[in-house]
């Protein structure tokens, strides 16, 4: 197939483009620069240029591929809702380019809106259209090219990582550096779920080939780690200290990662494993925030 890739220079779209090649098909790649082309060329794909905020060069690359793998992101997270609302205009082009048609759409979302409750595991089966994430928007979005008859597949993310990025814990780096300690909220034992960048992009492709339409797939290898032995690791690293904060404190503290810092979100990939065979091997989170090089702190003289 000749697979469209928005975010085909990114984070995981760049390790999905390997992924895809491997696999037998053509890669059609979303890029916004002349620098991202000529990256994608040399990974033996085509570039084809246009930007989210274009809805037009979205339909346009749509409308010459065979399926759609939707990973681009604005992942400015102080415009966290006005980025989830760019996401579902997103969807809805390149939505719209394969109406009519049995072409697959795999879009991409959050563990988190399978939300099962307090202290549950988020399962791929459950879907709450009320859910207070903004990322919601996507699969908002997706369930009604859905019912259109579109072929859409939800690939929901956790934390992904490497010894480079990780999620939304690089933002947490950059402010415990800013901040001069590094803060969990209460006692800490709220759980991120987490898994290799290139263990995700092996998903995507499975997703692709043997993935169904209307399913929700969940791109977790751990289930979850304690915001606490997060913060451990990255104070080591920092050589700074760990502050326990309250929820009222928090707020000022961490500003607009508040809204994350201290949210409870395990969640399952039992299903996900069990329909598509993916058996996830890259280093775990810790092993990754361990092994990551942490530039020193300027102190002044």
């Amino acid at each position: 197939m000749r697979v469209f890739l928005t975010g085909a220079t990114g984070f995981i779209g760049a390790r999905i483009v390997p992924e895809l090649l491997a696999a037998g098909h053509q890669v059609l790649g979303l890029t916004r620069s002349d620098a991202g082309a000529d990256r994608l060329i040399e990974a033996g794909a085509t570039p084809h240029h246009g930007t989210l905020e274009d809805p037009a060069s979205l339909r346009a690359g749509a409308e010459q591929a065979d399926a759609v793998i939707h990973t681009a992101f604005d992942h400015t997270f102080s415009n966290f809702v006005q980025n989830c609302e760019k996401d579902r205009h997103a969807i809805g082009a390149l939505g719209e380019a394969l109406r009519g048609s049995a072409r697959p759409l795999i879009i991409t979302s959050g563990t988190g809106i399978g939300d099962a409750g307090p202290g549950r595991l988020a399962i791929e089966a459950l879907f709450n259209p009320e859910h207070p994430n903004p990322r919601i928007a996507s699969e908002q979005t997706g369930n009604a090219l859905l019912e259109a008859g579109v072929d859409v597949r939800v690939m929901r993310l956790p934390q992904v990582h490497d010894t480079v990025r990780q999620g939304l814990i690089s933002p947490y780096i950059d402010i415990a550096r800013d901040k001069g300690v590094v803060a969990y909220v209460g006692d800490g034992a709220n759980r991120w779920p987490a898994a290799h960048v290139l263990d995700v992009a092996k998903l995507y492709a499975l997703v692709l080939d043997h993935g169904t339409m209307g399913a929700r797939y969940h791109a977790v290898a751990e289930q979850g780690i304690s915001a606490r032995a997060i913060a451990e690791v990255v104070a080591a690293g920092l050589g700074l200290p760990t502050v326990s904060l309250s929820p009222e404190e928090a707020p000022g503290h961490f500003g607009w990662f508040a809204m994350f810092a201290a949210l409870d979100m395990p969640a399952s990939s039992d299903w996900t494993r069990a329909q598509l065979g993916w058996d996830p091997t890259g280093p775990g989170l810790i092993t990754d925030l361990e092994a990551m090089v942490y530039a020193p702190i300027e102190v002044p003289a």
